[in-house]
């Protein structure tokens, strides 16, 4: 619709008490650092106009946190993305969450469950939900134990694992909160799946180190990455609008009225021929 799906992510971390944010981007991903810079033209010609609700975004998108940001500039991998990180994070625990992943929390947002986490076991927490058996293969996968309210004790992790070699369907889901111990680990981290530097792998080493727990956290957590998640997010995301709700209803009532007409009639052809 009219936002960003790095907005989401970056109002999540600010919901949950975060006051510095490092964004690490790619090349041709300039848009993201001038979506969240003041744009003085803009802000002009929004005035003079007499919009002043649109005025009052724009400003607050601007001014919603320090916001810092690095480049990774070769692809190889989350691992190394993340360590790129290393001097702005320092001796510190940090929070990572990931730009394909929005999560949609009635209560408490995402990142804030697993602080409140950490806050009790002063360790690494990763971010976790169940998925379908058929879809471990496209996540980092946990082998643990459930110890209470949501929190599993891990034991290993397994990078995609096929169905039939897959502890559980306890998946990682774009949210973490790391010990500053993964960064040593992360620099003699060797290319894992796909030739790259897998976050997955250097947790792995971490946990034989440290304790280390995951957290099923409570809300809808939608796969942008992917375009049926990207489609689900924003059909979902317009019907909680209350500017949008009720003619988008309306419009997806008669499209799939339509589209059902359309295959009941598809069918009936066919038994005829």
């Amino acid at each position: 619709m009219d936002k960003p799906t790095i907005q989401y992510i970056i109002e999540e971390a600010i919901g949950s008490g975060i006051e510095e944010i490092l964004i690490i981007t790619g090349r041709s991903k300039r848009a993201i650092e001038d979506h969240f810079d003041r744009s003085i033209e803009l802000e002009f010609a929004l005035e003079s106009k007499g919009k002043k609700d649109l005025l009052e975004q724009v400003k607050d998108i601007s001014e919603m946190i320090n916001i810092h940001y690095i480049r990774q500039k070769q692809p190889k991998g989350l691992g190394h993305a993340i360590n790129c990180a290393k001097s702005f994070v320092g001796n510190e625990p940090f929070a990572v969450l990931l730009g394909d992943d929005i999560v949609d929390a009635k209560t408490k947002p995402c990142l804030k469950q697993l602080i409140d986490v950490y806050n009790e076991y002063k360790t690494t927490v990763l971010g976790v939900q169940e998925v379908s058996y058929d879809d471990v293969s496209k996540y980092g996968i946990v082998d643990g134990k459930h110890i209470e309210n949501g929190v599993y004790k891990v034991k290993n992790l397994v990078e995609k694992p096929q169905k039939e070699e897959a502890p559980s369907n306890i998946a990682i889901l774009g949210r973490y909160i790391i010990t500053p111990e993964i960064f040593e680990i992360l620099d003699n981290t060797k290319p894992g799946a796909g030739g790259e530097i897998q976050l997955t792998d250097a947790l792995k080493d971490l946990a034989t180190k440290q304790a280390m727990y995951a957290y099923n956290f409570e809300g809808k957590r939608y796969d942008v990455g992917n375009k049926l998640g990207f489609l689900q997010a924003t059909v979902e995301f317009a019907l909680k609008r209350e500017d949008l709700r009720d003619e988008f209803l309306e419009y997806l009532i008669n499209t799939i009225e339509k589209e059902t007409d359309e295959v009941a009639l598809t069918k009936e052809d066919e038994i005829e021929i």
